[in-house]
């Protein structure tokens, strides 16, 4: 049943990561909890879906990432779960037109909503 689980949320993190690198808002929103929390690196946390979405335009609207998921843990607890998961790869900065290096830390808190694994917290931060 646990690996199950692992191999739920490996994916859940993949498809994740693809919203991510193709700036897809509703994509991205639609893999948290309805009262999930975003804690980016450098910006107000956002609460809630509404929130969340607008946090993701904002995103999106300064940055195209290229990145690649590292995951090295995840550990269940009946439906919640966390995992800890490196990323690096690239950001083009929208602005100025730039590609500059991207690595991050980041660490998932998971629940299930509706018999699915959602990501129900998620903050990250810069490696260096």
């Amino acid at each position: 049943m646990e690996q199950k689980g692992k191999e739920q949320i490996e994916k859940l993190l993949m498809v994740y990561k693809e919203s991510l690198n193709t700036s897809d808002v509703s994509k991205a929103v639609n893999y948290y909890t309805k009262d999930g929390v975003f804690m980016p690196s450098g910006a107000p946390t956002a609460n809630g879906t509404d929130a969340i979405k607008g946090a993701y335009e904002f995103v999106f609207s300064q940055i195209q990432l290229n990145i690649e998921f590292f995951i090295e843990e995840i550990v269940i607890e009946n439906d919640i779960a966390f995992a800890i998961t490196t990323s690096k790869g690239t950001t083009l900065i929208h602005a100025t037109g730039d590609t500059v290096p991207e690595e991050n830390r980041e660490l998932f808190v998971f629940e299930k909503e509706n018999n699915e694994w959602k990501i129900a917290r998620y903050m990250f931060n810069k490696m260096k």
